[in-house]
């Protein structure tokens, strides 16, 4: 497979290994709605944040969607899309070294991605994908690089989205008017995506139709019509044949597609009106030609969806640049200038992340260049819009952008602003802490038993911990026949320096067993008063602490 080469390439290979494990900590005074929703919003460098977040998330999560920068060179908004920011230049000199000083802005742009998204892999799940936006500035280096990392077989799609309607003047010699959206998948295996539904606007499930009209009544009285019936008037008279048969008894007007007029409707029907409700309880569509003959597309042929297309455009309601600058607007009623020249619209990330998790509406979403917060205004969004529990996980390195923008933005799409109504949900407001080992590699005094927990299960068996570590039992949990121990803290009752934290007989006897008896125990502590003849016989591998706990 043909290989992508750079300056810097080598330094950043096996670079998201070695970055350091830190704590997070929660802000209630940042966060808003249902703190227990379970989404994030994180404040830090996205790399840190990664790692941070791995032992609690690695393998987890359904759909990624990323907006990097573009490196065109601009410098002058938030992101700095030369990659040439003062974070982003003391971490390649840190990491790369003297060649920093020679790398040329794609070879910065390069050396700042590789390692996120080696990261950014062990996230996903196994039917999981990613998608990352991007341009024809770094489209081609993003696809090298994703092939080395994900697999060329892995590649879904390249996407392009129609980014504006007419267009901008960005060059002389044409107009420029999409983008690109480059996908992957985790595994090489058929991963079904879902596009567009299979019916076209005009037979959208009248009760998912947001702002019209969803009811028909059939029988004496008033008819109210979803779109498909012109606006106009109609003569009384028998319309239909068979058993779709229909009389008028009266004229109607039809006015923004509903029919204003009272009248009698009389003929043969087909379904009762309980059988109609329900059909329309269940998605089911009906639509109405102008001679009032009623059509109905049943509800299991209405779920079905039409193969995604590699256009993403209007068509499948997919909005612009422009239409997100609106969005924003209208949230951001207050400001003389939006904090994004251009943003993405959250139907764009709404279409994808559905695209992943229509038939997981619990699905677990992570954006690690959250900006404006998008994609969990998508994910909250989707939610309401077909009842899901999907949950989101956003990193912005950006203080200012964090909490003025991307937090102020889901608090008020939560609880609603203007005449906008609130879309519900709530979520966690986190900043990095430390490290959590010092620079002599010791564990941190004030690291507390969970945190330390979660990292050592994830790091010895390479899985989250199935529950939360307490603190208050030793034993963290089973992976593969293999279960794993934390004395630390005086987990055991003994807070003496010598005392809980140390393998003992007494301590062999009293930690607690598990289900998988004949499987291995992997004990971590501070110290062993137990020789190798006795760790054998018992099926014990000890593991000292700072010293035989990973990094990564």
């Amino acid at each position: 497979m043909p290989t992508l080469e750079w300056i810097g390439k080598k330094a950043v290979l096996g670079h998201h290994r070695e970055v350091p494990y830190h704590l997070l900590h929660s802000d209630a005074s940042l966060s808003a709605g249902d703190p227990d929703s379970g989404n994030l919003l994180v404040e830090g460098d996205n790399l840190l944040a990664l790692k941070a977040l791995l032992p609690y998330y690695a393998g987890k999560v359904k759909c990624i969607y990323i907006d990097p920068p573009y490196n065109t060179g601009n410098e002058n908004w938030v992101y700095n899309d030369a990659v040439n920011s003062p974070e982003i230049r003391r971490w390649l000199s840190k990491v790369v070294g003297g060649e920093a000083e020679d790398l040329s802005r794609h070879d910065k742009w390069l050396c700042m991605m590789y390692p996120r998204l080696s990261l950014l892999k062990e996230f996903l799940a196994e039917d999981g994908a990613i998608f990352v936006s991007i341009d024809d500035t770094e489209v081609g280096d993003l696809i090298h690089v994703c092939d080395e990392v994900f697999g060329s077989r892995h590649r879904l799609a390249l996407f392009t989205w129609v980014r504006k309607k007419k267009g901008s003047n960005l060059s002389r010699e044409f107009r420029k008017v999409t983008e690109y959206v480059v996908a992957y998948k985790r595994t090489a295996g058929l991963l079904d995506l879902y596009g567009a539904p299979a019916y076209s606007d005009k037979q959208v499930p009248l009760l998912n139709r947001p702002n019209r009209v969803s009811v028909l009544q059939f029988g004496q009285g008033q008819v109210r019509a979803g779109r498909g019936l012109d606006d106009g008037e109609y003569r009384a008279g028998r319309f239909g044949r068979g058993e779709l048969e229909v009389t008028l008894e009266n004229d109607v007007t039809i006015r923004d597609r509903v029919i204003i007029t009272a009248f009698a409707v009389s003929g043969r029907f087909r379904w009762t009106q309980a059988t109609v409700d329900n059909e329309l309880a269940n998605g089911s569509v009906f639509t109405a030609s102008s001679t009032f003959r009623i059509n109905v597309a049943r509800y299991d042929q209405a779920q079905r969806s039409k193969a995604p297309s590699s256009l993403l455009s209007a068509e499948d309601g997919i909005g612009t640049n422009e239409d997100a600058s609106q969005e924003l607007r209208s949230i951001f009623p207050e400001l003389d200038r939006l904090p994004f020249d251009f943003p993405k619209p959250s139907t764009l990330v709404a279409h994808l992340v559905r695209s992943v998790s229509r038939e997981d509406p619990a699905a677990l979403v992570l954006d690690s260049f959250a900006g404006s917060g998008t994609t969990g205004h998508a994910v909250l969004s989707l939610n309401k819009a077909d009842g899901g529990n999907r949950r989101f996980i956003m990193v912005e390195m950006d203080p200012g952008v964090c909490r003025n923008v991307a937090a102020q933005r889901l608090q008020r799409v939560i609880d609603g602003y203007g005449e906008t109504p609130g879309l519900g949900g709530g979520f966690r407001y986190c900043r990095l802490g430390e490290s959590l080992f010092d620079e002599q590699g010791n564990v941190r005094e004030h690291v507390k038993f969970p945190d330390l927990a979660a990292h050592v299960f994830f790091t010895e068996t390479g899985s989250p911990m199935p529950t939360p570590a307490t603190g208050r039992t030793p034993f963290l949990g089973v992976h593969k026949g293999k279960a794993v121990y934390l004395l630390f803290n005086g987990v055991m009752g003994d807070k003496r320096a010598d005392g809980g934290n140390v393998l003992t007989g007494e301590v062999l006897r009293r930690l607690p067993r598990h289900r998988e008896r004949d499987g291995v125990r992997v004990v971590y502590g501070e110290g062993c008063r137990l020789g190798p003849a006795r760790l054998k016989r018992e099926g014990i591998i000890f593991k000292q602490i700072p010293y035989e706990v990973k990094v990564s």
